[in-house]
C-alpha cells in the first residue's frame, strides 16, 4: 500500500510578496495514535533542514476527531479543577516566587505562606527551580506543604502550589510526583517543551490516574515560533499541549511585559478552552477544529502583570484563566500578604462590575478606585503600579 501527502491549495500571504501559505494534507494512517510525539517528528522532522527551503514555518494543524480521540487530552480539565479547587464564578488568582533562584527551601516556604495567606489561589515554582544544590526538591515539597496547609486551616479555602517535578529522566520525575501525592499536594508542574512531548504525554496520563492537577510551563517556546518566517507557531505548540495533557497552559497577556496580538491570542485561547473553533483568519485558525467532549485547559496570564490590568485581563480572558501577578504581589511594600490582598480586591471588585453589568475596559479607573477606597493594599499596590509602569501613566492625577 502506498499512501501519499498531498499539497492541495496555494494561497498568497498578505502584504508578502516572497512568501505564501500551503496546505498539505495526510492520511491519518502516517501517524501513530495518540502520539503528538510521532505527529511533531513526521510533520517538521527533517524538512525543515532542506538546503532549498530558506524558511519555513508551520501555521496550524488540523487534527481530526478521529485522531484527537486517541489522545490523552487534559488530565482534569476546567470543570474538574473548579471541583477539586472548590473555585467557582471567577478567574484563580496565581504569583511565581521570586526571587526564583538562591531561597533556602523554608524561606521560599514563607514567601509561598503569605502569599496564599493574603488571597491567592495558587502559587508556583519557576520553570528552571528544579533541585538545585541551594534547595533540594524533597526539602522544597516539604516546607510548601507546610505552608499550604497553614494557610488553607487559616482562610478556609483550598490552596495549591505548582511543584515543578522536571526533572533530568522520566524515572525522576515520576519520584518526585509519586512524592508529591504522598504528601498531598493537588497539582504538579512540568515544563512541556524542555522536558519533551513524550515524557509530558506520559506524565499527563499518570496524573489522569492518580487525581492531580498538571500546570504546565512553555520554557523555550520563543526559540521554536518567536521568529514570523521560520519554526512553529505558538498556536500550533497549545494545540499539541491539549493532546498531549495539561491542565494549565501559559498563553501570554495581551497587555504587561509579553504583550502581543489579541486577536491571535484570543485565537489560541480558544483553542484550549472551547469544544468546537471555527476557522477564522482574522485570529490565525486556518482550520475549523473538533475537540470532541475532550476537557479544557486554563489559560495562564502572567509576565508583567499588575492590579492596573486586572479589568483588561478579566474583560479579555473571561473567568476560565489564571492571572498570575509576580512583582506587585512580592514587590508590595507591605510584604507579600499584603500585595496578594491587593490581587484579591481588585479581582472581586472588576467581577462584582461585570456582573452588574459595566463595562470593564472602559470604567477600569473608577472600579478600580472605589475598590482602592476599602483596601489599603490595593491602594497602595495601584501607586507602585502606575510608577512601575508606563501603560499606567495616564491614571498619574488620581490620587
Amino acid at each position: 500500500m502506498i499512501i501519499i501527502k498531498a499539497a492541495y491549495a496555494i494561497e498568497d500571504v498578505p502584504g508578502d510578496d516572497e512568501a505564501f501559505f500551503a496546505f498539505i494534507a495526510y492520511p491519518i494512517d502516517l501517524f501513530e495514535e495518540g502520539s503528538v510525539v510521532n505527529v511533531f517528528t513526521s510533520l517538521v522532522g527533517n524538512v525543515f533542514g532542506f538546503k532549498a527551503i530558506r524558511a519555513l514555518r508551520l501555521e496550524d494543524v488540523r487534527f481530526p476527531i478521529a485522531y484527537v480521540m486517541t489522545c490523552n487530552g487534559p488530565p482534569q480539565g476546567i470543570q474538574v479543577e473548579r471541583d477539586i479547587m472548590n473555585k467557582y464564578g471567577r478567574p484563580l488568582l496565581g504569583c511565581t516566587i521570586k526571587p526564583k533562584l538562591g531561597l533556602s527551601a523554608k524561606n521560599y516556604g514563607r514567601a509561598v505562606y503569605e502569599c496564599l495567606r493574603g488571597g491567592l489561589d495558587f502559587t508556583k515554582d519557576d520553570e528552571n527551580v528544579n533541585s538545585q544544590p541551594f534547595m533540594r526538591w524533597r526539602n522544597r515539597f516539604d516546607f510548601l506543604m507546610e505552608a499550604i496547609n497553614k494557610a488553607e486551616a487559616e482562610t478556609g479555602e483550598r490552596k495549591g502550589h505548582y511543584l515543578n517535578v522536571t526533572a533530568p529522566t522520566p524515572e525522576e520525575m515520576y519520584r518526585r510526583a509519586e512524592y508529591v501525592k504522598e504528601i498531598g499536594s493537588p497539582i504538579i508542574m512540568h515544563d512541556y517543551i524542555t522536558g519533551g512531548f513524550c515524557a509530558n504525554t506520559g506524565l499527563a496520563q499518570w496524573c489522569a490516574n492518580n487525581g492531580m492537577l498538571l500546570h504546565i510551563h512553555r520554557a523555550m517556546h520563543a526559540v521554536i515560533d518567536r521568529n514570523p518566517s521560520h519554526g512553529i507557531h505558538f498556536r500550533v505548540l497549545a494545540k499539541v499541549l491539549r493532546l498531549s495533557g495539561g491542565d494549565h497552559l501559559h498563553t501570554g497577556t495581551v497587555v504587561g511585559k509579553l504583550e502581543g496580538d489579541r486577536e491571535a491570542t484570543l485565537g489560541w485561547i480558544d483553542l484550549l478552552r472551547d469544544s468546537f473553533i471555527k476557522e477564522d483568519r482574522s485570529r490565525g485558525i486556518f482550520f475549523d477544529q473538533d475537540w470532541g467532549s475532550m476537557p479544557g485547559v486554563f489559560a495562564v496570564a502572567s509576565g508583567g502583570i499588575h492590579v492596573w490590568h486586572m479589568p483588561a485581563l478579566l474583560a479579555i480572558f473571561g473567568d476560565d484563566a489564571i492571572f498570575q501577578f509576580g512583582g506587585v504581589t512580592l514587590g508590595h511594600p507591605w510584604g507579600n500578604a499584603a500585595g496578594a490582598a491587593a490581587n484579591r480586591v481588585a479581582l472581586e471588585a472588576c467581577v462584582e462590575a461585570r456582573n452588574n453589568g459595566r463595562e470593564l475596559e472602559k470604567e477600569s479607573k473608577d472600579i478600580l478606585m472605589n475598590a482602592a477606597k476599602s483596601g489599603p493594599e490595593l491602594k497602595t499596590a495601584m501607586r507602585l503600579g502606575r510608577k512601575s509602569n508606563l501603560n499606567s501613566t495616564r491614571w498619574t492625577n488620581w490620587m
